[in-house]
């Protein structure tokens, strides 16, 4: 297995951990784990604050887990040809 597969695989397999806790931190209809940690009160501004930009976290997150598919795709090698 070659280096740039090795580093591929450890940056694949940490933003898909970290996809999953970011989409379980989202809070949904009122309520998940976003509230947990980011306190029950709904007239704080930092509340939006601190959802937008786990909005823009996630996003950077998905887009680094498809990119390291992309290049999963591109990089690995193909052992024979297809008949």
């Amino acid at each position: 297995m070659s280096p740039l597969l090795i580093i591929v695989t450890i940056i694949w397999a940490i933003s898909a951990l970290g996809l999953i806790a970011l989409v379980l931190l989202h809070s949904g209809k009122g309520t998940g784990l976003s509230e947990t940690f980011g306190g029950s009160m709904q007239t704080s501004v930092g509340t939006g604050l601190v959802e937008k930009n786990l909005d823009r976290i996630t996003i950077v997150c998905g887009v680094i887990f498809i990119a390291s598919l992309v290049i999963f795709m591109l990089a690995w090698p193909v052992s024979g040809a297809a008949a």
